[in-house]
């Protein structure tokens, strides 16, 4: 007699209310174990995995790609079902990794989600040695595919030779001159989200944007000066995003209105700075957020930054990760832009874009009246002109610039 159990959509975040479902991991009939992973789950935020519930034969309800409500039956399991002969084989292991498998076992299983002790468990990854990027420093499946990363990179090396012989070997399809073909595709759900955020942003906020430049050659000089140092000290180099988001936070607490939320008919001050980095995926623009940035080191904003674009790409970021921020600052100079006007991510009241860094003739700082090649790049503040008046915006920018321009104004509270 069957038992059935459901595969449930699990709620991503309290404002989600419908995921969209990606490729299934196994198909209709398929014995599956408990806890493996069935399917990724696509929100307008976040990607979150699909789990079995329970072990037992699939059968499969909802087809890829189709949009689901929280809650709603996808799958069933028939937990009943006699487990098929062969379908447990366990993959080869040499004799160390299968001693690391046996310590990870016995590993606490709190700390890692089911997917990603699993996956510890086939390769030897041993968990304790692993830093969780999850809510609560959980350990997830992105996690353990870096530290296995990490374990073997010179079987890596020929892989990924490989893989690139095999690209080279196989390039995409060329479209013929004089084609007039047409295809359609479905939008993936963060992007429609995106839209409605943007056309959202242009019809109830009251966008202005004001420009400078700024002299890049201090901060350009630091980095060539200490990037030694720093990267060896903290495991990372030091980018530019650390000079602005620190120079924003300055900014902020001296033009506390950038700060500030709209809220009905009430200005909502922060006392705090939760700066929002955009970050590029091939799903689209994402913003996490850089909580009390303002107490953050140079290092942490850089560490903070880079795990943020990691895990960006490959869908791992939490809803929590991306909500909450007080202001943003978006970088479309890694893209190679010049000059933009940023859009407001509502019910923030400002946004700071960076820009390309090209060397430009302009009067030399230290010798008044002479030209030199100078580093330069602009800068740009969108802002809502409801709350933030243009001498502020102006104000702000220039704060920002100053500090980038003579860096140790950071240093020194100024």
């Amino acid at each position: 007699m069957a038992q059935i159990t459901d595969v449930k959509i699990p709620s991503p975040g309290e404002s989600i209310t419908e995921v969209r479902l990606g490729q299934w991991k196994r198909g209709d009939g398929d014995w599956v174990e408990k806890d493996e992973l069935l399917n990724e789950i696509e929100s307008d935020k976040a990607t979150l995995e699909l789990l079995a519930p329970a072990a037992g034969v699939l059968r499969v309800k909802a087809e890829s790609g189709s949009d689901q409500k929280v809650g709603a039956a996808v799958a069933q399991i028939d937990t009943a079902a006699s487990k098929p002969a062969g379908s447990g084989a366990a993959r080869p292991m040499g004799t160390a990794a299968a001693e690391a498998a046996k310590s990870v076992a016995t590993e606490p299983t709190g700390k890692a989600t089911p997917t990603a002790r699993k996956m510890a468990e086939e390769h030897g990854i041993s968990l304790a040695g692993v830093q969780g990027s999850g809510p609560a420093g959980r350990v997830t499946r992105a996690d353990v595919e870096g530290a296995m990363g990490k374990q073997a990179p010179a079987a890596a090396a020929p892989a990924a030779a490989a893989a690139s012989a095999a690209t080279k070997a196989a390039p995409a399809a060329v479209v013929a001159p004089g084609s007039r073909g047409a295809r359609r595709e479905k939008m993936p759900k963060i992007r429609q989200r995106i839209a409605e955020r943007l056309l959202e942003s242009q019809q109830t906020t009251a966008t202005l944007t004001t420009f400078n430049e700024v002299d890049m050659t201090e901060v350009m000089a630091l980095r060539a000066k200490h990037k030694e140092a720093f990267e060896k000290k903290h495991g990372i180099g030091l980018g530019l995003m650390s000079f602005f988001v620190k120079a924003a936070c300055s900014a902020l607490r001296a033009y506390p209105r950038v700060n500030a939320f709209i809220i009905g008919d009430e200005i909502e001050f922060h006392d705090y700075c939760d700066v929002a980095v955009a970050v590029g995926t091939d799903r689209g623009l994402v913003v996490p957020v850089l909580r009390n940035a303002d107490a953050m080191s140079f290092a942490q904003v850089e560490l903070a930054v880079r795990d943020f674009a990691t895990r960006a790409r490959d869908g791992k970021l939490t809803v929590d990760e991306m909500t909450g921020g007080t202001f943003t600052v978006s970088n479309g100079g890694v893209y190679g832009s010049l000059m933009a006007t940023p859009i407001l991510n509502p019910p923030q009241s400002g946004i700071l874009g960076m820009h390309a860094i090209k060397k430009r003739a302009v009067e030399d700082p230290d010798h008044p009246g002479q030209i030199a090649l100078r580093p330069m790049m602009f800068i740009a503040l969108s802002y809502d002109h409801r709350i933030i008046d243009g001498a502020e915006s102006v104000g702000f920018l220039k704060h920002i610039k100053d500090c980038v321009e003579r860096p140790e104004r950071l240093l020194l509270g100024l």
